[in-house]
């Protein structure tokens, strides 16, 4: 057998290519599950993908080959296979495989692919998923002149191995799953998800395809099933700061090291890593840069007082038929209009709420003001009306925002606020209140191009150069609930004083000492768990981020009927 790689061109551009046989396991297994990873490119880690590539690290050596010696009957020697990772294209089947092992002698082979899991006890030995992917591999071989009758399932949990014969029912099937997959990848429609199947709490894939969110969304209220508690309890990667001016940082194996000149300052292992944030005189070598991209985490740069102004970033998310919709829905003046009413009446609602539960003795006429204020946001008919609005509405929440500060010792000279104002801020509160939206929005456009979107572009934001609009528009809901909170927190508790604050030129800036503070509250308040207003499970303020951002994916895909906004209770 050839070690070499056979391939060739797709068939056609419309396609993603000829199908893995890993993509017939996952579509056999769930359709929307492969349309994700394939069409999309979708990819979460899980126990359960890390294990398997753990149990995968022997068949990713070398191809080997060995030959027996001659016998009485053949004057040359049989050649018997023993190849490992051995990649096969066929045009004609519209199929490859990068196959774990083949065994054999002369023309006579056998796929073996490796499973992480033991041997389940069912009629055919395996699931019909595995059996599919494998087949699939037979079929290869044989386009490829090979005679290949049966493969074999390696279950190492187990290990067990599990023949696997290619009899006309299962070659059937197999072929048929690849004609239903190859219709649906060309339809560029996604398949529905399961439901309230078993499969769906294991799934890496659980938290992008939100399966029992959509279905909860279209279902009516109390007759829907709540949707079961799919995330973790904690992130498991985190953003890493690097604020040290005149600092580098560098790649030292799986760690990411934060130098000044050599000596050490911090270090940050890559895969608890979401995103590098650098402020100010921060350098970065190649290599890091490189590694990060390779990854898929984003570095983002920040300006010496933290205004948030570029991001760089690997190739860009493979789902373009998101990015479609998204620029067809920014096109359309009802549907963006139907999407900034969402938008300002969630910002409102929040601003109220965090007013009732912060403010001593809120005026009656203020929280009337908000209330008529709401009411006109869900009647306008133009977007410069509805900003209209949202200016009031605003107006009327910032009156009342300096009699949320209680500051210890009751002194409230260094933290006086009577407006908001920016580009600079003139005082300490609206100093902190810029910082923390710069941090919001760097956050909201890290996680809208994770999931695929265009941040640039938005429904309620007009497009202007190097604004993220998109991000603007979905983190107007939780400028109070996570960003003025944190500005809240840090006055009130006494985290930040008057020493952390610098004036000069009319401005207002935080020193090196008082950004820690506010990134330390800030990064503390994205962990937090709260119950979810709508599905009522326990999730972080960080993993609501990315969900607002997948629910909106949906809405736009035409899977909910409507997009929900984040309403605190």
């Amino acid at each position: 057998m050839s070690d070499a790689v056979i391939s060739g061109d797709s068939a056609s551009d419309s396609t993603p290519g000829p199908l893995p046989a890993r993509m017939l396991n996952e579509f056999a297994y769930c359709p929307r599950l492969a349309y994700l990873e394939w069409v999309q490119g979708e990819w979460a880690e899980s126990a359960d993908t890390v294990d398997g590539k753990f149990q995968h690290r022997r068949v990713n050596q070398e191809p080997k080959r060995r030959k027996a010696e001659a016998t009485e009957e053949a004057e040359q020697p049989i050649e018997k296979i023993h190849a490992r990772s051995v990649h096969l294209t066929s045009e004609r089947l519209g199929l490859t495989a990068k196959i774990d092992l083949v065994e054999g002698e002369g023309d006579c082979v056998k796929p073996i692919e490796y499973k992480r899991s033991k041997r389940p006890h069912v009629a055919q030995g395996a699931w019909e998923p595995e059996r599919v992917q494998v087949c699939a591999q037979g079929l290869l071989l044989r386009e490829h002149g090979y005679v290949c009758d049966e493969g074999a399932l390696y279950f190492a949990g187990s290990r067990e191995r599990v023949a696997v014969r290619f009899d006309d029912e299962l070659v059937h099937r197999t072929l048929q799953l690849a004609d239903e997959m190859g219709q649906g990848v060309a339809s560029e429609t996604m398949p529905p998800p399961l439901e309230d199947s078993p499969k769906c709490p294991r799934c890496s894939l659980v938290s992008i395809c939100l399966p029992d969110e959509v279905h909860f969304l279209n279902e009516h209220g109390a007759e829907a099933n709540p949707p079961r508690p799919l995330f973790p309890d904690a992130d498991d990667a985190l953003p890493f700061y690097v604020q040290h001016q005149g600092a580098r940082v560098v790649k030292d194996g799986g760690l990411l090291r934060v130098l000044e000149q050599q000596e050490r300052l911090t270090e940050a292992r890559l895969r608890e890593v979401s995103q590098l944030a650098l402020f100010g005189g921060v350098q970065v070598t190649a290599s890091v840069i490189r590694e990060l991209c390779s990854r898929g985490i984003p570095i983002c740069h920040l300006s010496h007082g933290g205004w948030f102004y570029g991001i760089t970033h690997g190739m860009p998310h493979k789902n373009v038929e998101l990015r479609r919709r998204q620029y067809a829905a920014a096109e359309d003046p009802d549907m963006c209009l139907s999407l900034a009413r969402r938008f300002v009446e969630a910002k409102i609602l929040n601003c109220r709420t965090l007013l009732r539960r912060n403010h001593s003795a809120l005026p009656a006429e203020t929280l009337e003001g908000l209330k008529g204020d709401l009411r006109r946001a869900s009647k306008t008919e133009r977007i410069d009306s509805l900003l209209g609005v949202e200016g009031t509405a605003a107006a009327r929440y910032f009156a009342q925002f300096g009699e949320m500060l209680r500051q210890p010792g009751g002194s409230a000279v260094a933290f006086d606020f009577a407006q908001r104002n920016r580009r600079p801020p003139r005082d300490p509160v609206n100093a902190l209140l810029s910082f923390a939206y710069a941090l919001l929005a760097k956050d909201f456009t890290t996680t809208l191009m994770s999931v695929g979107f265009d941040p640039f572009l938005g429904f309620y934001h007009k497009p202007r150069y190097g604004r993220p609009a998109l991000a603007l528009d979905l983190m107007e809901e939780f400028r109070p609930l996570i960003a003025d909170s944190v500005v809240l927190t840090v006055i009130n508790n006494g985290e930040v004083g008057p020493e952390d604050f610098i004036s000069a030129m009319g401005g207002v800036a935080l020193t090196q000492g008082g950004r820690v503070q506010m990134l330390q509250a800030y990064e503390r308040r994205m962990r937090q768990e709260i119950i979810h207003p709508v599905f009522g499970y326990r999730i972080s303020y960080r993993r609501v981020l990315e969900v607002q951002a997948r629910l909106l994916s949906r809405y736009l895909m035409g899977e909910i009927r409507a997009y929900p906004s984040f309403l605190t209770r």
